[in-house]
């Protein structure tokens, strides 16, 4: 697409331009408000867990500068900001609400609204409380009507304002990365407890969806972390079935529970020496698969996967390198992910922008009922410099935007029922196992002085932003 294409091309009418964080990488106060330790306060204070030793403590100081933090939301044109609640802060250990905590939520609500800016509220982004992981985490069923109990009272203070409610941030990340290959917290290397954690987040999403509904929450969808499945050798029967592996535990072990009342077959058979059915107990699919109003779709890059344990690796999907020697692959430990040459980014994760156009389409014809998408999670973390002048010239992650955004008008001219773009992120932050050593934001965070920088790539996303509006 040309630049002209880029920034006056045709939009849906309403298509939602915005940016996004989580509470946990940009907060701060850690210990401040009746906050108590989440499970990534506590893995973060695990020798070599964090690049660096980094902790959540201070992050941005969002919850200090938040109403600064919005006035650069309104310079920059978003229409919709969004961010995640902090069950270690409106819950801490899962006891009381604490007041202190929903009052700054409340805050945020009421200056986006201000600016003019729509909230879009996450429930988990991955903070559970440390109490609730001692006592079994998302291992455990009972911590699925905690969740419930929590989004509840989220509601209760914020339902008159938000109108838009995410369940769960990529369970991906929270369930295979964080109980089967400890790259996350709770940093737990047990697959038979990571496919419980799957199945449980299921069930605390359809729990929650049924609460929210029946209080009255207008919108009400997931996010999930969703990639394509490339084999490595399109012809190898070996490739092939790597692919479709990859494909289940990546995708189909979320969407179709989540879409489809079910997981697919072929998921249950891989899954079954791991207790995958074991835990599903009779009414948990018609609970889970309680209607949705929208998809979160993030993506970052697609992955090439082959069955050959002797072939070269490049990336690895979602999450970087596994900790020690863990795998989120649970019945499919000998993937590995070669190299198809493309650029790569800071966190060498390849560049592919054409792939998030394909993912996009693939989803609307493999499911029936999707509801619509909203790309909640798009961009790119580089070694950004700082000029002499204090700007930030940033043109990989500039094109990175632009490119996958240009993607996002293809998979809509091909049909795709793509509602909104969310570029991540809004601000440099805490990357959890990169601690503060990868950038993915538009505005830049000196994390010695916490001074606020727009990036090029924030300015030019806000020029494309006010050409769309005025096209």
């Amino acid at each position: 697409m040309s630049e002209r294409e880029y920034t006056q091309g045709t939009w849906p009418h309403g298509f939602i331009w915005g940016s996004a964080t989580a509470a946990a990488q940009v907060e701060g106060a850690g210990h401040e408000g009746g906050k108590e330790d989440s499970i990534w306060d506590a893995f973060a204070r695990i020798p070599g867990a964090v690049h660096g030793g980094h902790d959540l403590e201070v992050a941005d100081d969002h919850y200090h500068r938040m109403p600064a933090d919005v006035q650069i939301m309104k310079r920059l044109g978003l229409d919709s900001y969004r961010f995640s609640v902090s069950w270690a802060r409106v819950r801490p250990g899962d006891r009381a609400v604490n007041p202190q905590g929903l009052d700054f939520y409340s805050r945020l609500v009421d200056e986006l609204l201000e600016a003019g800016i729509l909230p879009w509220l996450t429930l988990y982004h991955w903070d559970l409380p440390q109490t609730l992981e001692e006592s079994g985490g998302w291992a455990s069923r009972d911590t699925a009507f905690r969740f419930r109990d929590y989004a509840t009272d989220v509601y209760e203070t914020l339902g008159d304002r938000v109108t838009h409610w995410t369940t769960f941030n990529e369970p991906f990340c929270s369930s295979l990365l964080g109980y089967a290959s400890g790259v996350h917290a709770p940093g737990r290397q047990e697959p038979r407890a990571a496919v419980a954690a799957v199945h449980h987040q299921h069930l605390a999403h359809g729990l929650a969806v049924t609460a929210l509904r029946s209080a009255g929450a207008e919108q009400v969808g997931i996010t999930l972390n969703l990639t394509n499945a490339i084999p490595r050798d399109a012809a190898d029967p070996v490739d092939i079935d790597a692919a479709r592996r990859l494909d289940s535990l990546a995708n189909r072990i979320f969407l179709d529970p989540l879409l489809r009342g079910a997981y697919p077959a072929d998921t249950l058979i891989d899954l079954e020496p791991y207790g995958l059915p074991d835990v599903i107990l009779p009414g948990d699919l018609e609970i889970i698969s309680a209607p949705i109003d929208f998809l979160g779709v993030n993506h970052y890059h697609d992955d090439l996967v082959s069955g050959h344990p002797d072939v070269a690796v490049g990336d690895s999907h979602s999450g970087g390198a596994d900790r020690e020697s863990g795998s989120p692959w649970v019945g499919s430990e000998h993937l590995t992910f070669p190299t198809r040459g493309l650029p790569r980014t800071g966190m060498d994760w390849e560049v592919n922008p054409d792939g998030l156009r394909a993912l996009l389409v693939r989803l609307g014809h493999e499911y029936e009922n999707l509801p619509p998408l909203y790309i909640t999670e798009n961009g790119a973390a580089y070694d950004d410099t700082v000029a002499a002048d204090g700007a930030v010239h940033d043109a990989d992650r500039t094109r990175f935007i632009l490119d996958h955004i240009a993607s996002v008008a293809d998979a809509i001219a091909e049909g795709a029922d793509v509602r909104g773009y969310f570029v991540w992120s809004l601000l440099d932050n805490f990357e959890w196992s990169y601690g503060y050593d990868k950038r993915f934001g538009i505005v830049r965070v000196d994390f010695d002085t916490l001074e606020r920088t727009i990036k090029d790539s924030g300015l030019t996303y806000a020029a494309l932003v006010a050409a769309a509006h005025a096209g």
